[in-house]
């Protein structure tokens, strides 16, 4: 696997090693031992989500602000644009966000550490996105910024406005939401 630093301290695209051939392809989509040799990161997923997508669907900018969410996020059908933002509090890059386009062909992952908000516009019809989590869902402590926050400036790449649920119509602007002291994350780091 091939792995990118982004801009956002934690933030990873990780690209598998994909072996194709006129029958189709193979790749190991996830390996605990190789995701934490390769990125020294000793998560432990505890649930995997999967979700399904009309184009034009955005979804985000969502977070647990109690029992937060590392995510290794991926495509397997159809094409997103990724959003993360950072929203821990003293970090050289808070409140800046960084962006993916992740397909079904390029197979690129998205590592999200515990600190950030994420979201995603759905590009083709029927998109389904897949992923792997290291705290378990907790509604009462989930949040929302405002996908469309003018501080944030966000490119989602839509054409025409997007499709949202009830929660993202009315997320709380970055200014005013909730956010990550450097005390509230867990270590997520590989011991050496």
């Amino acid at each position: 696997m091939q792995i990118e630093q982004t801009h956002l301290s934690g933030v990873l695209v990780i690209t598998p090693r994909v072996f194709g051939d006129s029958r189709g392809f193979f790749y190991e989509s996830f390996n605990q031992r190789a995701f934490q040799e390769h990125t020294g990161i000793a998560a432990q997923f505890v649930q995997d989500n999967h979700s399904r997508s009309a184009r034009g669907v955005l979804r985000g900018l969502h977070y647990q602000i109690r029992q937060p969410q590392g995510k290794l996020v991926r495509v397997v059908r159809g094409a997103v644009l990724d959003v993360v933002l950072d929203i821990r509090r003293g970090s050289p890059t808070f409140g800046q966000w960084f962006s993916s386009l992740l397909t079904e062909e390029n197979k690129v992952q998205l590592w999200i550490p515990p600190g950030f908000a994420h979201g995603f516009s759905v590009l083709e019809d029927d998109t389904e996105f897949l992923y792997k989590a290291t705290d378990y869902w907790a509604p009462e402590h989930e949040r929302c910024i405002l996908w469309n926050d003018p501080a944030l400036a966000i490119n989602w790449q839509l054409q025409g406005a997007p499709i949202l649920s009830d929660k993202d119509q009315r997320g709380t602007p970055f200014a005013s939401a909730e956010v990550f002291e450097p005390h509230d994350l867990p270590s997520l780091k590989a011991d050496p």
